[in-house]
């Protein structure tokens, strides 16, 4: 059983990046600059935006936090996204979900315009990706797919069963690992909540991504052996023996499915940290104009 650190893996993609960011700032180029739009105070949030925040600086980019409060009418939120899109400093920005029950999320993913669309939610990207454009990918699926492909997971002609079919993390690395590229050209499995008889899928799975959003639902009696297991769920759960008083734990009963695998994700230290390098990667294609 082989590991896929995506702590260790994103730290390598940042260094090169940094490396490449020398060498703008060497030939006196346009620094890559990210911005993130946060509205209220979900702590959650407040962390991971502050985590985008900081590796920006470790990597020579430049950032800015736009902090909104909780209570920000709908159309000046639309105002703020808009400012962002004319801002010809800024090359990608991202609106940090979730955001309050009186905003519609599809109106603000709307509004982004697709070129500075980092996260790779527009439906102009998600287009592109479907029919394999160049495009932002979505960062967890994008992290996913270059922890594959940095560790040498062989994927072709493997069947590939997604547990969740989420716009964010499912349906996209579906699609994506189904492509005829490099991860890819997987059989494809999309599972969900509807599924009858899921164990069986599972057990014929040699790629199991799971991304249901339930904590510990993946045991060893739904792996195969020598399966490579994607845990992309994290959850905190109560522990008195921690300084937080907490512990993150995944959708997967990792010291349970471990041993049955080839390689398997852990969480923490797995996807999450991929997830955020693979916005890095994205805002370094906006400001080459790689993608359009």
């Amino acid at each position: 059983m082989e590991r896929l650190d995506g702590k260790q893996l994103s730290q390598t993609i940042k260094s090169e990046i940094a490396a490449t960011v020398e060498q703008i700032k060497s030939r006196g180029g346009k620094i890559p600059h990210l911005a993130a739009v946060l509205v209220g105070e979900d702590p959650a949030s407040q962390t991971y935006v502050n985590n985008k925040v900081k590796s920006c600086e470790a990597i020579g980019y430049r950032s800015t936090l736009v902090k909104l409060d909780a209570d920000i009418p709908e159309q000046a939120l639309l105002e703020h996204i808009d400012a962002l899109n004319k801002d010809e400093d800024i090359d990608g920005f991202i609106v940090q979900l979730p955001l309050p029950d009186h905003i519609d999320v599809d109106k603000v993913t709307m509004a982004i315009a697709p070129e500075k669309d980092v996260d790779g939610f527009h439906p102009v990207n998600v287009g592109r990706m479907a029919i394999g454009l160049p495009a932002y990918l979505p960062a967890t699926p994008n992290g996913i797919l270059t922890l594959l492909d940095r560790y040498g997971v062989a994927t072709e002609g493997k069947h590939c069963v997604v547990l969740g079919r989420s716009n964010i993390v499912g349906a996209p690395i579906s699609i994506l690992l189904s492509q005829n590229t490099k991860p890819g050209n997987c059989t494809v499995t999309l599972c969900h909540s509807r599924t009858k008889d899921l164990k069986s899928h599972t057990l014929s799975a040699d790629i199991l991504i799971v991304a249901i959003g339930k904590a510990h639902f993946v045991g060893a009696d739904m792996v195969k052996e020598g399966a490579t297991v994607i845990d992309v769920g994290i959850h905190r759960v109560k522990d008195d023996t921690k300084k937080s008083g907490f512990r993150l734990i995944g959708d997967v009963k990792f010291d349970e499915v471990a041993p049955k695998c080839s390689y398997i994700t852990p969480v923490p230290g797995g996807v999450g940290p991929m997830t955020i390098a693979s916005l890095l990667m994205n805002t370094l294609k906006s400001a080459k104009k790689e993608v359009y």
